[in-house]
């Protein structure tokens, strides 16, 4: 069950049972001509009774403005992707470059400039670590 909803309901009860427990503090009190004798009506029926409807109140705006549960996203079907990369496969190097890549790696993946070490003695990549070959 949604949060928003039991604070709702949760909240509507606490509304109604502090309103009963107002009216009955009435009541007694109403039948009651002194004071010294109103004041236990006060304490267990009244102030208790308030305070259930200033919760209830504050139940009952929560559940209306907190949101519901998320509600779970489809993700788009993408079109057929190349498949990644794959390290087996020789060694590849950028012309110029300083460094031998396996194939896979990200540094190299995408690069059509990518050319294979062949017998040049490079230093590994840190990336995709392609010692031993």
């Amino acid at each position: 069950m949604p949060t928003s909803r039991i604070l709702l309901w949760s909240g509507l009860a606490a509304l109604a049972g502090g309103a009963v427990l107002c009216a009955l503090g009435w009541y007694g009190i109403s039948g009651e001509r002194f004071a010294e004798r109103q004041l236990p009506y006060l304490a267990s029926c009244t102030v208790p009774g308030a305070a259930l409807i200033v919760a209830g109140a504050v139940f009952v705006v929560a559940g209306a403005v907190l949101p519901g549960p998320p509600r779970e996203r489809r993700r788009p079907t993408a079109p057929e992707e190349d498949p990644a990369p794959s390290s087996d496969g020789p060694l590849l190097r950028v012309p110029g470059g300083t460094l031998a890549h396996r194939p896979d790696c990200p540094l190299v993946a995408d690069k059509p400039e990518a050319v294979a070490v062949g017998g040049a003695s490079l230093a590994p990549c840190p990336v995709c670590e392609p010692w031993p070959p």
